[in-house]
């Protein structure tokens, strides 16, 4: 049996994270995190932030929790404010806001493509009749999914908009991934999350799914501290293992 398919025996769902799993816009999340808080730390003299910070404090987290951690991490605590508020408001939700105008303006000036090796993955999950679902924190996640052309290629989104529509707490809980195996008709034990932030990977392992890491700079030891049960550099080394998973 080819390495890693012992995993995938029984699997009836994989669950995708969108940003650094499918499509590289973490790179994208990252700039604009970066430019938000070295101007906002710059301003109140409390920097600077540095990459580092991302991973530990941001990455794979609903934006407003990554607000706010980040600040805390720095000693700063804001009002919370509304989503409704201008990117102007210095609030978490201002910033937030200020955060994902950025973003927005990125992709719709360079759009995205996504990981061959992902689609390549994703290929070998669609000709198994394996149904599969894409669960990000993301409250951008259909549109970065239509910018990469593969909104289609989902039985379902759970984003951050749905997670506040069904009330579901954010990674590292793992209530969106439990969400999008319901959906899908299944379990976390019979249900792969597949994720490139600790965050997230610590949401697989907590609710009990088999947890794929993709090492896109978080770092495979760091993936694995937090419970992946595999780790990979690129999701097309995973195609011989799920092809062969029916192996005895």
């Amino acid at each position: 049996m080819v390495a890693g398919a012992d995993l995938f025996a029984d699997v009836r769902a994989v669950l995708f994270d969108l940003d650094g799993v499918l499509t590289p816009t973490a790179a994208v999340h990252r700039r604009a995190w970066a430019l938000l808080f070295e101007e906002y730390f710059a301003k109140v003299g409390a920097g600077p932030y540095a990459e580092s910070d991302y991973f530990a404090h941001i990455d794979g987290k609903p934006r407003y929790d990554g607000v706010r951690d980040e600040l805390a991490a720095h000693g700063i605590t804001l009002p919370e404010g509304d989503p409704s508020d201008g990117p102007d408001v210095e609030t978490v939700c201002g910033l937030g806001n200020r955060k994902n105008a950025e973003f927005n303006r990125v992709l719709a000036e360079e759009g995205v493509t996504p990981y061959p090796g992902s689609i390549e993955f994703l290929d070998a999950v669609d000709r198994s009749g394996i149904r599969s679902a894409v669960v990000s924190s993301s409250a951008n996640a259909v549109d970065v999914l239509q910018a990469a052309g593969i909104a289609d290629r989902f039985d379902a989104v759970v984003d951050g908009n749905v997670a506040r529509e069904q009330r579901l707490a954010g990674k590292p809980s793992p209530e969106t991934y439990e969400y999008g195996a319901r959906l899908m008709g299944t379990d976390a034990a019979h249900a792969v999350v597949v994720e490139d932030a600790t965050s997230g990977v610590a949401a697989g392992r907590a609710g009990g799914f088999i947890v794929v890491g993709v090492d896109r700079g978080t770092g495979r030891e760091a993936l694995l501290r937090e419970g992946a049960d595999l780790v990979v550099g690129d999701l097309a080394e995973l195609v011989d293992a799920w092809n062969s998973k029916g192996e005895q």
